[in-house]
């Protein structure tokens, strides 16, 4: 049977418990989580919150995953579409890992995602069905299967040149 990615509904602000549970029983996962940094007059704050609020991602066969809500305290239920759980494809997941990796202080945007504006000072590219795109200094990654965009402003002044690799492919993205 193949694996696939699906989406696990947990309770609020258990997404880190519910993916370490699943990674002690060996199965594969993924939490988006968004690096901040704020700064007062007298501290800084590092904080790690997840992207998709109550979401956790699991690579697993469809019969596996119906049982996870029993046996994973913390899940609620598992995302459905159409009657059937939703799966989420790969490139998608593998974009994200990336996208995460590389950018800090990423906002979700949902909403549709089959047509973006483009302007002279914008600069878009499509690979894969994907497409990225610059836009005011912002990085943008559209995930159509899950309806959202992540969007990344630049790390600082200087960055013109953002580097992004993609299901084997690698593109420069200049803003």
């Amino acid at each position: 049977m193949q694996k696939n990615w699906y989406i696990v509904y947990t309770k609020e602000h258990a997404e880190m418990k519910v993916s370490h549970l699943l990674s002690k029983k060996k199965i594969e996962n993924f939490c988006p989580f968004n690096y901040n940094k704020s700064q007062s007059l007298f501290w800084k704050k590092v904080s790690f919150e997840p992207i998709f609020d109550s979401y956790v991602f699991v690579k697993t066969t469809e019969f596996e995953i119906l049982p996870l809500t029993k046996q994973v305290s913390g899940i609620i239920s598992i995302l459905y579409w159409k009657g059937k759980p939703a799966i989420i494809k790969r490139e998608e997941i593998i974009a994200m890992k990336e996208f995460t990796t590389n950018h800090h202080d990423i906002r979700l945007v949902k909403g549709a995602t089959k047509e973006m504006s483009s302007n002279s000072n914008d600069f878009s590219y499509v690979i894969d069905g994907q497409i990225f795109k610059v836009k005011n200094r912002a990085t943008k990654l559209q995930l159509p299967s899950l309806g959202c965009t992540l969007v990344a402003a630049a790390q600082g002044k200087d960055i013109i040149v953002n580097t992004l690799s993609f299901a084997d492919n690698e593109l420069i993205l200049q803003s």
